[in-house]
């Protein structure tokens, strides 16, 4: 599989769109409330700007979809949202240990105005948390490959 790096932008808007609004369901599905435009807009100031947050997710959502498709394009043989799924896993083991480092350097987790998430976002529902995220990120990487490979892939 060739890498389109148009098709990978466009493969993290839509990931980042589907997972975002998990996240935003989450607390009426008995999960944790998992604010990560909150979280990633209170970074720099508390209370913070969530519209800066949820900028901040949607450039990450796209640089790890780029880091996606050209993984995808080194794999053959193997289905490519069978891979997305397997590289959110991935995604989710590296993320969810940054989790756990926010507090050093997170403004509004320092001044006490904003929760700290935790390592792999137990801080926010223990286990709940946990396998919230893992889904999130299961999720990105599925919708990221299906749509890599629909538009591109």
């Amino acid at each position: 599989m060739d890498f389109n790096i148009i098709a990978a932008v466009v493969a993290g808007l839509v990931g980042t769109a589907v997972m975002t609004m998990l996240m935003t369901m989450a607390p009426q599905m008995g999960m944790p409330k998992m604010d990560m435009p909150a979280l990633l807009g209170s970074m720099f100031g508390a209370p913070g700007n969530k519209t800066l947050g949820l900028v901040m997710h949607f450039m990450m959502g796209i640089v790890f979809a780029v880091i996606y498709a050209a993984l995808f394009s080194t794999v053959t043989g193997t289905s490519i949202i069978l891979l997305g799924a397997l590289f959110g896993v991935a995604h989710w083991l590296v993320v969810g240990l940054m989790t756990g480092m926010m507090p050093m350097l997170h403004v509004g987790i320092k001044s006490g105005q904003v929760q700290a998430p935790g390592i792999y976002m137990t801080g926010l529902g223990g286990m709940l948390g946990f396998v919230g995220g893992l889904m999130g990120h299961i999720v990105f990487g599925l919708v990221v490959g299906l749509v890599y490979g629909l538009f591109g892939g």
